[in-house]
C-alpha cells in the first residue's frame, strides 16, 4: 500500500505554517515544512513531495522565483498562499507556473478543500482514463501525464496538461472555456476566463518554443487544437 502524500508547506510565518500543517496533518498527509524560499527548493527536490503550499513573499527567494525553478523540471501542484489580492499578482502567480491561488487570511479548511479536490481530480484521472491521444504531432499519455510534440516532451502543469488534454480530445473542434475549467480544475473549481487565458497563453509559449503552436483562438467561444 502507498504511503500518504505529502504535503510541503512553505511560508516564513511560523504561526501560518502550523495552522496549514496542523490542518493538512490532521487530514492524514505527511507534512514537509520550510521556511524561505532556497530552502524550499532543497525540500522539492529532495522530500519529493506532492503538493506544494508556497507563499508567495518570503525572505532568500520569493514564491514565484520557487515556482519557475520547480517549473523547469517538474509539474507537481503548487498552490500559492500569498497576501496579495490583486488580479495582476494572480496572474503573476499563474503566469510562473502555479495551480491555484489563496488569499491570506483564508480558512484552514477551505485551504484543506482546494487540497483534497486537486488530489481527488488526479485520482480519477489516473483510475478512469488510460488513453492516449494524438493530434498530428501532438502525442499525450494521459495515464502517465505526458505529452509530445514532434517528440520532444513538454513540461507542463497539471493545470497546462489538463488543458491541453481537454483540446486533444476535441482536436479540430471549438472548445469553450468552461470546458477547459472541467478538464484543468477539481470539480465545482471556478476560475475567471482571464485565468484561463493566462494558462492557455503560456501553455502557447511552450508548444512554440518545441517548434509550433497549434492552438486557435475562437473568438467569442474559446480555443481550438489543429495543426491544419
Amino acid at each position: 500500500m502507498p504511503g500518504p502524500r505529502k504535503v510541503l508547506v512553505v511560508d516564513d510565518d511560523a504561526h501560518i505554517r502550523d495552522v496549514v500543517s496542523f490542518t493538512m496533518r490532521r487530514a492524514g498527509f505527511e507534512i514537509l515544512e520550510a521556511t524561505d524560499g532556497r530552502e524550499a527548493l532543497e525540500m522539492a527536490e529532495s522530500g519529493t513531495p506532492d503538493l506544494i503550499l508556497l507563499d508567495i513573499l518570503m525572505p532568500e527567494l520569493e514564491g514565484i522565483d520557487v515556482c519557475r525553478a520547480i517549473r523547469r523540471t517538474s509539474n507537481v501542484p503548487i498552490l500559492f498562499l500569498s497576501s496579495k489580492d490583486q488580479v495582476v499578482d494572480r496572474i503573476i502567480g499563474l503566469d510562473a507556473g502555479g495551480d491555484d491561488y489563496v488569499t491570506k487570511p483564508f480558512s484552514p479548511r477551505e485551504l484543506l478543500a482546494r487540497v483534497q479536490a486537486m488530489f481527488r481530480r488526479i485520482d480519477a484521472l489516473q483510475a478512469n482514463d488510460s488513453a492516449t491521444v494524438e493530434s498530428g504531432p501532438l502525442r499525450i499519455n494521459i495515464d502517465a501525464r505526458l505529452a509530445y510534440l514532434d517528440g520532444e516532451a513538454l513540461t507542463l502543469t497539471r493545470t497546462e496538461f489538463g488543458m491541453l488534454a481537454t483540446l486533444g480530445r476535441q482536436a479540430g473542434n471549438a472548445v469553450d472555456r468552461e470546458t477547459l475549467m472541467r478538464g484543468a480544475y477539481p470539480a465545482r473549481r471556478i476560475v475567471s476566463d482571464r485565468t484561463i487565458d493566462s494558462h492557455i497563453r503560456r501553455l502557447r509559449e511552450k508548444m512554440r518554443a518545441a517548434g509550433t503552436d497549434p492552438i486557435r483562438t475562437v473568438h467569442g467561444v474559446g480555443y481550438r487544437l489543429s495543426f491544419d
